[in-house]
């Protein structure tokens, strides 16, 4: 394949965060045809599209966008160099731009209020993430919570009188509840809607302000419910075979729409709220999703639905409900680029018992529950071929069949591609994500080194002297950690934003993602300091035996930077040579924080790893 191949996948248009208007006549969505991430406004009758940004809003198309409640104007989250210290901004039409929220820390707008003067916000400003309300007229933030433990969630009431949110005050770390107290945060009521040690959460307010709709963990599949605030009585919905997360209600209440979960799948539902009936869209296998931020909803009966497969880009799509037929509003766009050159993923279970067979050289672990774990194989043809064990991020999401563009990527080049939905990944339920409780860098890990073993002793077209692990985030500590546990397993590898000391990263990362992540996976340093050295990669890292990339963004606040450079550090300490031809390669990523969807970035990031994975495995 050519760098002129390299460059077209890279740059083919991408959606993100549509939601559908107050009035359900159009949808604002972040598009980038340009070769930037703009703001693009859609007539859902039309389907034209108009472009209201230029240069204004992020290149990196991470964070949501939300109308303003008369429709003339569009939230944004604004940042610096994608750091996500968020404040909230406004764009209308003609491109002029207003910061209408800002603070220190990140910002996120939870919500707006249908009165059209407030706006709920989650802000780190003072510390942990909690609520704030924002008055648009007289420009007033109010902070309204004043928890230890992260609130999200936030939902303001159509009257805007009322919030609802979710934080935990049980002495169970792992408890999450819904509260909902006044709009100025007084009197708090816990509405107790799962058990202890569950996590239950608001999705949105029933038009009449009176329901709730919320999810709950309590049966352990994800399940959607109906809280109903007069009686304080909780009406469940599905038959608890799948995980399903509700989404919003529909404008007249009846209904409600949400997603089912079921072999690295989605599809999306509607659910009567009186009958309890339910029925799914009619849409091909894959993973089709209503937007998380804002409105599917054009009316009682049009929804917003984008859907993707393994070899199809996502698609946005206006599905009518009485009728079951759909149009779509934004066709994927492949360039010069067949579809057909995409390869479908294979999707299949092997059992694991959190042992590999490969000796484990950090950490011996012991047999622990056995399970069945789902995983997603993507076959480049190359014979043989070429192995990249691609852990995901996380830990609590998925690997779907769903469009992966890095994934294309690798397989353009030759590599299959193994994805491995280990214990602690979502979409299975909350006991398989408590699995990982207590245990980075154990039994999870050697799920993923079981699955390149599984694939290896079951297809004999892989090349065995040619694997090789690649992930961001904790798929970047899953990365560093393989390198290290399971060295005689792989021949190179690539940590992009990775996790390599775990008291540091404690120390540094965001307060919300040092409560909910690293608090409530692993407990405090202080609490468990052989567990925080343990399974920290830094501590093993005389075991690297295959050339190593280290990649990271220098504006991650999530990962910080110093992740990197300590292992870095412990690396030349040891011995190990930096350079091309030496013992690991090491790049800091300017104007960049935890990954980006920007083009031009991402095309420098494809150079990069094409350019590390070409030369160290002789694969170009």
């Amino acid at each position: 394949m050519t760098d002129d191949f390299l460059k077209e996948l890279a740059s083919l248009p991408t959606l993100a965060h549509p939601t559908a208007s107050p009035d359900g006549d159009r949808v604002a969505l972040y598009y980038d045809e340009t070769g930037r991430n703009e703001l693009h406004v859609l007539d859902a009758e039309t389907g034209d599209r108009t472009t209201w940004s230029d240069g204004e809003v992020p290149r990196n198309a991470r964070w949501w966008v939300r109308w303003a409640a008369d429709g003339e104007r569009v939230f944004y989250h604004e940042d610096e160099d994608g750091n996500e210290q968020n404040d909230v901004h406004a764009i209308d039409p003609d491109g002029e731009t207003e910061a209408v929220v800002e603070t220190d820390g990140q910002s996120t707008l939870n919500d707006v209020g249908a009165d059209g003067e407030t706006l709920l916000v989650g802000s780190a400003a003072d510390g942990q993430m909690n609520l704030y309300v924002h008055d648009l007229p007289s420009g007033e933030t109010r902070k309204i919570t004043d928890y230890d433990r992260a609130v999200g969630a936030g939902l303001l009431s159509p009257d805007c009188e009322s919030v609802a949110y979710a934080t935990n005050e049980s002495d169970d770390f792992r408890n999450q509840d819904v509260y909902v107290a006044n709009v100025d945060g007084s009197d708090p009521r816990n509405l107790h809607v799962g058990a202890e040690g569950a996590e239950a959460h608001p999705v949105d307010w029933g038009p009449e302000g009176d329901r709730l709709l919320v999810a709950d963990t309590t049966e352990d599949l994800t399940r959607a419910g109906v809280y109903d605030l007069r009686s304080d009585e909780v009406t469940w919905y599905g038959d608890g075979r799948y995980q399903e997360q509700p989404v919003q209600f529909l404008p007249d209440g009846s209904r409600f729409l949400a997603t089912r979960t079921r072999d690295a799948s989605d599809v999306a539902l509607v659910y009567d709220t009186d009958s309890g009936t339910v029925r799914r869209l009619d849409l091909p296998e894959g993973v089709a999703s209503y937007p998380a931020h804002g409105s599917a909803a054009l009316g009682d009966d049009r929804v917003l639905v984008v859907h993707t497969t393994p070899t199809t880009r996502p698609e946005l799509l206006l599905y009518d409900l009485s009728t079951d037929e759909y149009e779509t509003l934004v066709e994927a766009d492949y360039g010069s680029i067949d579809p057909e050159t995409f390869a479908d993923a294979e999707f299949f279970t092997f059992a694991s018992n959190g042992v590999a067979d490969a000796p484990a050289e950090a950490v011996e672990l012991e047999p622990s529950t056995e399970l069945d774990i789902e995983a997603l194989l993507y076959d480049s043809g190359e014979r043989p071929s070429p192995l990249i064990v691609a852990p995901h991020g996380g830990p609590p999401v998925q690997d779907k069949r769903e469009f992966g563009l890095f994934t294309q990527f690798l397989v353009s080049r030759g590599y299959s591609v193994l994805r491995v939905n280990y214990r602690g990944s979502a979409g299975r339920g909350r006991e398989f994500r408590e699995e990982l409780y207590d245990d980075w860098g154990g039994a999870e890990q050697a799920d993923v080194a079981r699955a390149a073993e599984h694939v290896l002793d079951t297809r004999d077209w892989i090349d065995d002297d040619t694997v090789a692990v690649f992930g961001g985030s904790y798929g970047g500590y899953s990365a560093y950690w393989q390198m290290v546990q399971y060295p005689s397993l792989y021949d190179a590898g690539v940590a992009w934003i990775g996790v390599t000391d775990l008291e540091d990263m404690y120390e540094n990362t965001m307060p919300h993602y040092r409560t909910e992540l690293m608090e409530k996976y692993l407990g405090t340093p202080e609490e468990n300091p052989r567990l925080y050295e343990e399974r920290s990669p830094v501590t093993h890292a005389e075991n690297l035996a295959a050339p190593l990339l280290l990649l990271h963004g220098v504006n991650d606040r999530r990962v910080p930077v110093s992740q990197a450079r300590i292992f870095r550090d412990a690396l030349d300490e040891l011995g190990y040579e930096e350079g091309e031809t030496g013992d690991y390669e090491y790049v800091e990523l300017g104007e960049e924080g935890h990954g980006s969807s920007d083009i031009q970035q991402k095309i420098r990031a494809f150079e990069i790893l094409d350019d590390f994975l070409g030369r160290r495995r002789g694969n170009s």
